[in-house]
């Protein structure tokens, strides 16, 4: 056992008493990125790094060399997402850390585990969480040998690659049951549950053969859309502590209207567009962002309006249909593949325009037979979507696994002995 002592630090607890801390500032150099959104291209050579885990594409480069990259503001601010190297491009809002006096690799692992501690202390926040560049120099950084910062990192390597490589395994797991689940969808809303029932053309390239005894109508002949027009906007005074709610695809859980996770507007805005306001049982579609989110509104409180970023489809057109139905419809190939062939070639940010997808064609089964499928899907995919999240449960055990022992490595609470 080696000897502890206090570090005088909360988020770090004891420490080796061999080992100091030392603030960031004399361990590395740090700079911001000099690239915006718009810079992104999805045909550039280089990597973009933006403040998410996802990488964008550049046609240029603004650095070449090693870089931990910190995403300075936003949902993300404070942590660390990517280490670089090599020639690549970075967001302004992107800090970016180098010309390392320390072990590059130890740090990453220490300053992606720990600082985040900093931020979810709200010690960096006003309206916008945001990292300040003195908060990060001053960030103090437990600091062992150099002989002991490599043997750490080599140990987080080894590790760490195990357990990614279990996570990665689960997570194809997931995606494979999530495909599983969308062809069972599409085909029962496309052919029905009588693997023996005759089929025909349906004439639509997207739908292909449906049932003999059904049709195929346009979104437009069975439903009222609408998505909010007027306002564009609030700002940040605007949303109150009690009031009618306000709806957006943050919203969405498992198919449903999330009322806790839901914002409060005046009762002035609630009245600007009484087109948008939401009764029991409307059906919402995410339609920027995100694209085909969807929930079925229940529940409703007596006051609801919506997003700019979605749209209402609420059953009163010609053709009625099972509301369920509808929702299993906009979840299978069917919508994908219309959504993909009524924006190719569209270069554009892709969004679900509302004039188009109310031209929107779908096999349309008798009610009795949609009420059938609403019922059976009901069922098939709440089996698949259980088995989902055993398997998102263990991707959250392996997570808090990786996330605590590197605390324990990088705080010297556990030591590498071989």
């Amino acid at each position: 056992m080696r000897k502890m002592k206090d570090s005088g630090l909360d988020i770090v607890g004891q420490m080796p008493t061999e080992w100091d801390f030392i603030r960031l500032r004399y361990l590395c150099d740090i700079t911001t990125g000099d690239s915006d959104t718009q810079d992104a291209d999805p045909d550039g050579e280089y990597p973009f790094y933006v403040r998410s885990p996802i990488v964008e594409r550049s046609t240029k480069f603004t650095f070449n060399g090693e870089g931990i990259l910190m995403a300075g503001d936003g949902a993300g601010a404070g942590r660390v997402f990517h280490h670089a190297f090599g020639k690549y491009a970075v967001h302004q809002r992107v800090y970016r850390l180098y010309n390392f006096k320390v072990n590059s690799n130890f740090l990453f692992y220490y300053i992606s585990n720990l600082f985040p501690s900093v931020m979810d202390k709200g010690s960096a926040q006003s309206t916008v969480p945001s990292v300040r560049l003195p908060m990060l120099l001053n960030f103090e950084v437990c600091f062992p040998p150099l002989a002991e910062q490599q043997k750490i990192a080599d140990f987080l390597d080894e590790k760490c690659g195990e357990i990614d490589s279990i996570r990665s395994d689960i997570q194809k797991q997931i995606d494979i049951l999530n495909d599983y689940k969308k062809s069972v969808i599409t085909e029962a809303v496309t052919k029905g549950l009588d693997p023996k029932t005759k089929l025909k053309g349906s004439g639509i390239e997207w739908i292909g053969k449906i049932p003999e005894g059904w049709d195929v109508i346009r979104l437009k002949h069975a439903s009222w859309l609408k998505g909010r027009i007027g306002w564009q906007g609030l700002r940040s005074e605007e949303f109150i502590d009690e009031g009618p709610y306000l709806i957006t695809g943050t919203d969405f859980k498992d198919g449903h209207i999330n009322w806790e996770t839901c914002v409060h507007i005046s009762e002035q805005r609630f009245n600007q567009d009484k087109a948008i306001q939401i009764k029991e049982d409307d059906l919402l579609i995410t339609k920027d962002g995100t694209i085909g989110k969807l929930a079925i509104v229940k529940n409703c409180p007596e006051k609801v309006s919506l997003n700019s970023g979605v749209f209402i489809i609420r059953n009163n057109g010609k053709y009625k249909y099972n509301d369920k139905y509808m929702y299993y419809v906009l979840q299978s190939e069917e919508f994908s593949l219309w959504f993909d062939l009524s924006n190719s070639g569209n270069s554009t940010i892709k969004h679900l325009n509302q004039e188009g997808f109310y031209n929107f064609a779908f096999a349309y089964p008798p009610l009795p037979e949609q009420k059938a499928i609403a019922d059976y899907l009901d069922e098939k995919c709440s089996e698949i979507d259980a088995t989902i999240a055993d398997k998102q449960r263990q991707l959250e055990t392996l997570d808090e696994y990786k996330k605590s022992l590197i605390f324990e490595y990088v705080t010297g609470k556990k030591e590498v002995l071989q």
